[in-house]
């Protein structure tokens, strides 16, 4: 029988998953379409590959497997899997049609809603994902200020401008590179040195984790303005989610262009580019940003189901009274285990994130032995809390009793030196987004 959301006596059988592995990985390359997704972030031999369905903040797996879902689709189910109010919007919707030869009426509705709720939306633009309007972003802001170069700070999507400052940057121009560079969040200093008169745009991240220190934001407006140079919210992660304007809403500042995806639509595939008027307006005619697929009408639907949900029922708040209750928890258990030398939950309430750290120990696979014990109880976890509307008190309480079990059991594998050797298959990799040390430049190569 498939496992269930409880203390099961085995871990998963994944016969299933493992079958469709091995189709996949001779003709796929890589086998998944999102590097979160992908067998890497999950422990071999215990970890399902692939689901199948989802209901609310429960998955199953094609193994028939039940789970509590802290990953959320990597961020875009805010109210949960098949959430009856959006659902039935995409249903009426698909009795009309998807995609049109003109534009469709629920393109002027959503962007009049967003216009009412974004604090900087004087102009919207809508497209596909978010490296879409990322990167929209930067091409409107070099042509609006006519410079060239970019600092960043977090993650971006898989576009030249950003990925030439990781590791994984083959295929990109030197000459491509050399335009950008990094920040470290809360550190203004890093951002004062590295602007320039040819400095075009700084986009951020409004928080990944930490939170903002010492009116770090309101600051790198200031130093932004002061420069001539547009500020950008990337709020993938912070928008509607930590209220429904976003981080611009929550810390009350107003970033020059702001972009949005995953959260407002309830895992459909769209995108916003948010921004001041006198900016935006070189859309018109200066700058190309066009795609077939902006006005695809489902997630048009979707998305306006999603957000007024939101404002209905205060879904930011209520994601942060769930969220709370797992990041105190986990640290509560922490402490009363003795483990709090070893692992914390911080963050904000909405997304929290779990790290691990003892002397010796890689915390890969500390992170590792955790994942593959909570998938034996019943949770599919990748050291997140991404909160939704449906988690119930009865997820957040199983997953606490879980935690309670799990802990001691890592504690006893530090103390015996057999973390690693415990595993069951090949550890978690590690993620390739990173929440600290931004302030890396690129390097050069020599000639």
């Amino acid at each position: 029988m498939p496992n269930t959301i409880t203390f099961n006596e085995q871990y998963p059988v994944i016969t299933e998953s493992d079958n469709l592995y091995a189709r996949a990985v001779n003709i796929m390359t890589p086998v998944t379409q999102t590097l979160a997704k992908g067998p890497g972030q999950y422990i071999t031999g215990v970890a399902p590959k692939y689901l199948k369905r989802g209901k609310d903040a429960h998955v199953w797996d094609v193994d028939g497997n039940e789970f509590i879902d802290y990953n959320m689709g990597i961020g875009p189910l805010s109210l949960g899997y098949c959430y009856p109010r959006v659902d039935a919007a995409i249903s009426a919707q698909l009795k009309d049609g998807i995609t049109f030869s003109m534009m469709h009426e629920l393109e002027v509705t959503l962007a009049e809603l967003v216009h009412r709720v974004i604090p900087n939306a004087e102009a919207i633009r809508i497209s596909k994902t978010g490296a879409d309007v990322t990167s929209a972003a930067i091409r409107v802001a070099r042509a609006f200020t006519g410079r060239k170069k970019v600092l960043c700070c977090g993650y971006h999507g898989w576009h030249d401008w950003y990925i030439s400052v990781t590791s994984r940057n083959s295929g990109i121009p030197e000459e491509i590179a050399a335009l950008s560079a990094t920040f470290e969040y809360n550190n203004i200093e890093s951002v004062k040195q590295a602007l320039d008169a040819d400095t075009a745009c700084v986009i951020l991240e409004p928080f990944v984790f930490a939170a903002p220190e010492d009116n770090f934001l309101q600051q790198l407006k200031e130093v932004c303005e002061a420069n001539g140079t547009l500020l950008i919210f990337d709020e993938m992660w912070t928008g509607f989610r930590i209220a429904v304007g976003g981080a611009q809403e929550y810390f009350g500042v107003k970033a020059d262009l702001a972009c949005y995806s995953k959260a407002f639509a309830n895992g459909m595939p769209i995108s916003l580019l948010t921004g001041r008027k006198e900016v935006m307006q070189l859309f018109n005619e200066e700058v190309f940003f066009f795609t077939t697929f902006g006005g695809e009408a489902l997630s048009l639907a979707a998305a306006v189901a999603t957000i007024q949900e939101m404002i209905d029922q205060n879904v930011p708040a209520v994601l942060a009274a769930k969220g709370k209750l797992l990041r105190e928890g986990y640290n509560q258990i922490a402490a009363e285990t003795g483990m709090q030398q070893y692992t914390s939950c911080t963050g904000y309430d909405c997304r929290s994130l779990v790290s691990f750290n003892a002397p010796g120990q890689d915390p890969l696979h500390m992170k590792s032995f955790v994942q593959q014990e909570l998938f034996k109880r019943g949770i599919l976890w990748s050291g997140f809390h991404n909160m939704c509307f449906t988690h119930t008190d009865a997820d957040i309480a199983h997953t606490l009793a879980a935690y309670r079990a799990v802990l001691p059991l890592l504690q006893q594998a530090i103390a015996n030196n057999e973390v690693s050797s415990l595993l069951k298959g090949k550890p978690v990799e590690a993620v390739f987004r990173k929440v600290s040390n931004f302030n890396t430049k690129p390097v050069v190569k020599a000639l």
